[in-house]
């Protein structure tokens, strides 16, 4: 059975960002839960939930389009379906 295409990011530049990226929505999320706990106001939480859910979805695009320039410039073999399943989980974001 051939082994499932995969890709593991290289670039440690673009994993520092989307791990700070992702650390910021970490709290982000925390507050929101805070803010609910605390009986704020819908539309403030709602508006802190928008910010959350736009910070992980950019960090997943910023994963996925990093994922695919190396696959493209690395060309290793099952780069191609490595492409296609990339291109997948990009359009699962959609």
């Amino acid at each position: 059975m051939p082994a499932k295409p995969t890709h593991v990011l290289q670039d440690q530049g673009q994993i520092d960002a989307i791990g700070k990226r992702l650390k910021r929505a970490h709290g982000q999320l925390a507050a929101v839960i805070r803010m609910l706990e605390e009986g704020r106001n819908c539309d403030e939480i709602v508006t802190q939930m928008s910010a959350v859910s736009k910070a992980v979805n950019t960090a997943a695009f910023s994963l996925l389009s990093t994922s695919l320039r190396e696959c493209i410039v690395d060309d290793k073999n099952n780069s191609k379906a490595v492409q296609e399943k990339l291109q997948k989980l990009f359009l699962s974001l959609a």
